[in-house]
């Protein structure tokens, strides 16, 4: 499980650039899926070998500093609570401002370690402006440019210092199950359902679950363990963004886990939260079964299930071969179903085919129909091959590994799907000089 940073400060002093140049190596590497949503406020970074996941609270906030008592409090309470290190962002040119002094107020008395972060330093000349945020009490300021990406380095070096270790895991073979989704679709009650007891308190007020809960389930031969997400507390006199709050909140229980069920309410169409959500399962290549909920309150005439799921599919384009579930909670239909599924998918995220069995399969499929030319030049794959990863990985040896088209990786995708099951499960292609 990997560590979480935040990126917090006053509007326009630089997070995005920051969070940007963090995570753009990384993504265009590892997110080989053409079409995926990019995320603009969640992405994976990688320095010195280790892996984090940076949020960008900026991306949230609209307004100028105005909105600082309501919007940028939340945001920067929100990060304290749900990510492991913080960076917090001052501008040099404008020197200390009460927003930021309001800031440093909160992070100071949080007990997360903070790393004060001066943007803007592109001179050595402007070097001495930092001098007055030492006055934030909040140790070293770290002088960066996040545009030139001068300073990044030693930042990041410091950033590594203050992870914890990722705590040794005393029961690795045991499923881990996130029940995540948008508030109120029904993840407490279908925690409830399977537990056979009030394990949340689950009212129509959405968001009343506050912290993921960890609940080992041991039914009918299922042996793993539930997190529930905890969705937000809507305040009704402040219009709190709530997809930052859900989607913050999702994140850590998504990557705890090994499978995540998305729930959806069935009398609403998937919405963007919802796509948002998947892109961070996607990144994270966990398991997915997605269930569709309150289908018992659905009128059935107009909407059937057949219809519903291949909108559902749509949507969720280029990752189609998801397991789609219709359950009702209350009335505890189809929960077992929920569970056998995401059993099988997780199953199947661990499949390790054979070297020899992969290229004698897929080898003929690609002499069959092999990558298209590139400016008269041949593009050959000569050998595969799948990597000891968490999620399934495959690597193609092939003699113009830059040539392979977005829509190529997608046939080599579906016909590793076709031979073997990996329903539910993101897989990566990589491609590779022999």
């Amino acid at each position: 499980m990997g560590n979480i940073v935040a990126i917090v400060g006053r509007p326009n002093v630089g997070k995005s650039t920051l969070f940007n140049r963090l995570i753009e190596r990384r993504e265009a590497i590892t997110d080989p899926t053409a079409g995926t949503t990019r995320d603009r406020h969640y992405g994976k970074a990688e320095w010195n070998g280790i892996t984090f996941s940076v949020i960008d609270t900026g991306g949230y906030i609209s307004g100028t500093d105005d909105a600082f008592e309501g919007e940028i409090r939340k945001q920067v309470k929100l990060a304290i609570d749900e990510s492991d290190s913080i960076l917090f962002m001052v501008d040099v040119n404008g020197g200390v401002t009460g927003a930021d002094e309001a800031i440093a107020e909160m992070l100071r008395k949080s007990k997360k370690p903070v790393l004060l972060v001066a943007n803007k330093v592109d001179t050595n000349d402007r070097q001495y402006l930092t001098a007055d945020f030492y006055a934030l009490g909040l140790g070293e300021v770290h002088a960066i440019a996040a545009a030139s990406g001068a300073g990044t380095g030693d930042l990041l070096d410091e950033l590594l210092k203050t992870f914890r270790k990722p705590s040794e895991d005393p029961e690795p073979d045991i499923p881990k199950l996130a029940i995540v989704g948008r508030p109120n679709v029904g993840k407490s009650s279908l925690v409830n359902a399977l537990l056979g007891k009030e394990q949340s308190i689950v009212t129509p007020v959405a968001g009343t679950t506050r912290d993921p809960i960890n609940t080992r389930w041991n039914v009918f031969g299922h042996d793993l363990v539930l997190l529930d997400t905890a969705g937000i507390r809507k305040k009704s006199k402040v219009d709190e963004d709530i997809e930052f709050y859900s989607v913050m909140r999702s994140i850590r229980a998504i990557e705890e886990s090994d499978v995540c069920l998305l729930m959806l309410d069935a009398r609403e169409a998937m919405q963007q939260q919802d796509l948002h959500i998947l892109s961070i399962i996607q990144k994270n290549g966990k398991g997915l079964v997605v269930v569709v909920n309150k289908w018992d309150l659905v009128e059935k005439e107009t909407n059937t299930m057949k219809a519903f799921e291949a909108e559902v599919k749509q949507r969720m384009e280029p990752f189609t071969d998801v397991p789609v579930v219709f359950t009702s909670v209350l009335e505890k239909q189809r929960i077992l179903k929920v569970m056998e599924v995401a059993m099988k998918v997780f199953e199947d995220r661990k499949r390790r085919i054979p070297t020899r069995k992969l290229n004698d399969t897929l080898l003929p499929d690609i002499e069959r129909q092999p990558p298209p030319m590139y400016k008269a030049k041949t593009v050959t794959i000569k050998f595969i091959q799948q990597l000891p990863t968490h999620v399934p990985t495959f690597v193609f040896f092939c003699n113009l590994p830059q040539y392979i088209k977005p829509s190529y990786e997608r046939y080599l995708e579906n016909r590793l799907r076709e031979h073997w099951c990996f329903t539910g499960v993101p897989i990566r292609l990589f491609f590779r000089k022999k």
